[in-house]
């Protein structure tokens, strides 16, 4: 068995070419496509982050007794049950609810895991005086705040340290996914679950994705809408769905990436690549 299972978060399936989206190019979404097996009917468990995560690794679907929580004791876990079968598992993420309460017990159920640091409210970097005035001037109010231990503040702190595009937490994290493989495609007997943050708010990619979707907004950054009724005017809806289209180019990239490796390695007859996207 070797495997690599490749998991996007909020990644929206009516954008993707291969269901029929038209507004983002997915050429490499499209290419897994053309030589994968297309699922076109899907039944929701639990939608947000981590009970959905317990729903794929266990089975068992959280929201019919309970909200975010650990992995229980109980939990027949799938790199537990691979461990018993005497099968490797590594995790590369880049999704910090992992770390956090209601996400804790999940990635220690693997042999190995890396974690890259910097998606939304991940508390990475340590600054205890911002420079709160002009970060202020840079982001829109609704994603702008200096509560410690707020998303929003550690949001804004963390993106002063993500300045080119090789410093964005989801393209690392696809590179030390291919550093794994580089180390232990000639072995067999392991599983591969590289994982990143991606598209999940705040839509935040390197600029060169953004050149293709323009709109008339000219406020601060806005790329983080909030949970509820739509009450934004439309030049801000136009910008938050601009900078959620850039965030799907970048994963058809990364992706692209991916292929390109098993195309080069030759990888497909020994491989399964499995490719799944979640909603919350």
């Amino acid at each position: 068995m070797r495997t690599v299972f490749v998991l996007f978060d909020s990644l929206n399936r009516h954008l993707l070419g291969c269901y029929g989206g038209t507004r983002v190019p997915t050429p490499n979404f499209d290419r897994l496509a053309r030589r994968s097996v297309t699922f076109d009917r899907h039944y929701v468990g639990s939608l947000p982050c981590m009970p959905a995560r317990r729903d794929m690794q266990s089975g068992r679907l959280s929201f019919l007794h309970r909200s975010w929580g650990p992995m229980e004791p109980f939990d027949n876990s799938f790199p537990e049950l691979l461990h018993q079968a005497g099968v490797y598992s590594h995790l590369t993420t880049d999704h910090f609810h992992y770390w956090e309460d209601g996400g804790a017990t999940y990635h220690n159920r693997y042999d190995s895991y890396d974690f890259v640091r910097g998606q939304e409210g991940d508390p990475w970097q340590a600054v205890v005086a911002p420079d709160f005035d002009g970060l202020r001037e840079k982001y829109h109010p609704r994603q702008f705040s200096t509560g410690l231990r707020s998303y929003p503040r550690r949001n804004v702190v963390n993106r002063e340290f993500i300045k080119e595009e090789a410093d964005f937490p989801a393209v690392q994290c696809f590179e030390r996914g291919l550093d794994f493989l580089d180390r232990n495609r000639g072995a067999d007997n392991w599983l591969l679950q590289l994982e990143t943050f991606a598209p999940h708010e705040p839509f935040f990619s390197p600029p060169r994705f953004r050149d293709g979707f323009k709109t008339d907004w000219n406020g601060p950054t806005r790329d983080w809408p909030r949970y509820g009724r739509l009450d934004e005017t439309l030049d801000e809806a136009e910008e938050l769905r601009a900078n959620y289209y850039a965030d799907v180019a970048m994963c058809d990239f990364l992706l692209g990436r991916l292929l390109d490796y098993f195309d080069a390695h030759e990888l497909w007859k020994a491989f399964c690549l499995h490719l799944c996207h979640d909603i919350g």
